[in-house]
């Protein structure tokens, strides 16, 4: 389906976020003069990504309310992503709708036979059946391009970042190592502490907005309506600012994986947003309907 160069870029950010934990972890080995520790947090990082990454599904339609909708209930819901799977020649995924006002729609699930597509009962209020044909599209490129897998992988390897930075802070306190001419200094360790669990969520938001424009894309090719995308993009965004979901660590783990941004857009730096702004995404994706 890619026709693009987002995949180079994911590439490049995941190079990143590896440099950035290799240089944290021969810091830590530096300054402790034991190399044991970055094994224990990477062992926890890769027991958080198989266990979110396994129950991915379970956790985000349980943080939405969602409930299995059946083809009797919804049988315009079902025409739609019967025939957008068949196009892509990839299994029916099951389908959930989610009991809030909030418009939105996500993806979920490891892989293309243990999928999920969930839309809300605000985005069924307000999208037309050709834009809400354009959501389910860009929903269902999240799955076949294995974007689970993909920001399952980079929240891990961010949290052991993390991890460590919180131990370089308290070995730079509280003193780490016997060989004090070989251990680095405190202030160099107390910096990393701070600036590297900082770089890490960085590199894995723009991780996030990266796999939003690969589908967005992807969806319109397999939608063959970029514009329809673009209209419902456009509803979103302003039914998100008048119906925005309250924030809460339960739905904040499952954000990155809505279509738009649930939350109340704050004054706060486009750096820390898991999702690219509204109006580059509808500008990219009415200058692909232009090239048509």
């Amino acid at each position: 389906m890619h026709r693009h160069h987002n995949g180079l870029k994911t590439a490049g950010l995941f190079g990143a976020i590896f440099a950035l934990l290799l240089g944290v972890g021969g810091l830590i080995a530096a300054g402790t003069g034991n190399s044991a520790f970055i094994w224990i947090f990477a062992l926890i990082g890769v027991g958080m990504t198989a266990y979110g990454y396994w129950n991915s599904d379970k956790i985000a339609l349980r943080s939405m309310g969602a409930v299995p909708v059946s083809e009797a209930e919804a049988p315009w819901l079902y025409r739609i992503v019967r025939e957008l799977s068949d196009r892509a020649g990839q299994p029916m995924p099951r389908l959930y709708i989610s009991p809030t006002q909030a418009p939105n729609a996500f993806a979920t699930g490891r892989n293309p036979q243990n999928a999920a597509v969930c839309v809300t009962e605000g985005i069924l209020g307000i999208l037309d059946e050709r834009e809400l044909r354009g959501v389910l599209g860009h929903e269902l490129m999240h799955v076949y391009n294995r974007d689970i897998l993909t920001s399952s992988v980079a929240a891990a390897i961010a949290g052991v970042i993390s991890s460590i930075g919180q131990f370089l802070a308290f070995s730079s306190i509280f003193g780490g190592g016997s060989d004090e001419e070989r251990a680095p200094n405190p202030l160099a360790m107390l910096a990393m502490a701070l600036l590297a669990p900082f770089a890490a969520t960085v590199i894995q938001l723009a991780i996030s907005r990266t796999r939003e424009y690969d589908a967005d894309e992807d969806g319109a090719r397999l939608t063959g309506d970029p514009l329809a995308l673009a209209s419902a993009l456009r509803k979103l965004e302003a039914g998100t600012r008048r119906a925005p979901l309250a924030q809460s660590p339960r739905l904040e783990t499952t954000s990155h994986l809505m279509i738009a941004n649930p939350f109340r857009a704050q004054d706060v730096s486009r750096l820390f947003s898991t999702h690219p702004p509204m109006p580059e995404r509808i500008a990219r994706l009415e200058a692909m309907a232009a090239q048509r």
